[in-house]
């Protein structure tokens, strides 16, 4: 496990809950998933919510890798505008601030829903998840059904927003190639990578189920 930090009490209060309330487990890209079968952990990214401000700058990091421009011939960094992040921070009140992105499900009711035939060579639908564990769309084979995005919906609050002009699934999780500029960029240092048990709490919420539970442990008060 090296220097991967151990699960707390003071992590299951104040930093469980990402990406729609579960947490996301890294796959390949330079990672692999963790799991101890004696405690029955993985390595997942998780938020410090004593330390996030909700300055969105998660958002603008995401959004500046993930849409790169070329200058020159030489491809670079965006300027970041956040509608194009694929992490969103949601605030709440009393101050509670939920940043969501893709879970990467064990089992994806996104890709579930799609009702796109798998290919007979490689077995994927229009959706399907590539072999680092993130949810790629073919846009070649996707009907613009937004079957997938409803889906997201109904289980998390819906991390999947269709683009407004092709009905296309987009904002999923890309892990930046394998070092999530979300983390590397987080001034507060609110987000990091720990072992924390598979069997969490908080699995599988929408982000305002997440702060109703939030609030209530940290606020003492019932939503």
């Amino acid at each position: 496990m090296n220097d991967a930090k151990k699960y707390t009490r003071r992590h299951f209060l104040q930093d469980i809950a990402f990406g729609g309330g579960g947490l996301i487990i890294i796959g390949t890209y330079g990672f692999r998933i963790l799991k101890d079968n004696s405690q029955n952990l993985i390595k997942a990214i998780s938020v410090n919510f004593e330390k996030c401000a909700g300055c969105r700058t998660c958002e603008t990091a995401c959004s500046a890798f993930n849409n790169p421009i070329l200058i020159d011939g030489e491809k670079m960094n965006s300027l970041g505008n956040p509608h194009y992040s694929n992490i969103k921070v949601y605030h709440f009140n009393p101050d509670i601030d939920i940043p969501v992105t893709c879970a990467l499900c064990e089992d994806p009711p996104c890709i579930n829903a799609c009702p796109v035939s798998p290919d007979l060579i490689t077995g994927r639908k229009a959706l399907y998840r590539h072999e680092n564990l993130t949810i790629i769309n073919d846009p070649e084979r996707c009907i613009s059904c937004m079957q997938c995005a409803k889906a997201c919906e109904n289980l998390r609050g819906g991390v999947i927003h269709p683009n407004p002009e092709t009905n296309r699934p987009e904002h999923m999780c890309t892990l930046c190639d394998g070092n999530p500029q979300c983390v590397e960029n987080c001034p507060f240092g609110a987000l990091e990578y720990i072992e924390i048990p598979a069997d969490r709490e908080l699995a599988n919420l929408a982000p305002a189920k997440i702060a109703e539970r939030l609030i209530e442990k940290l606020y003492n008060l019932n939503v």
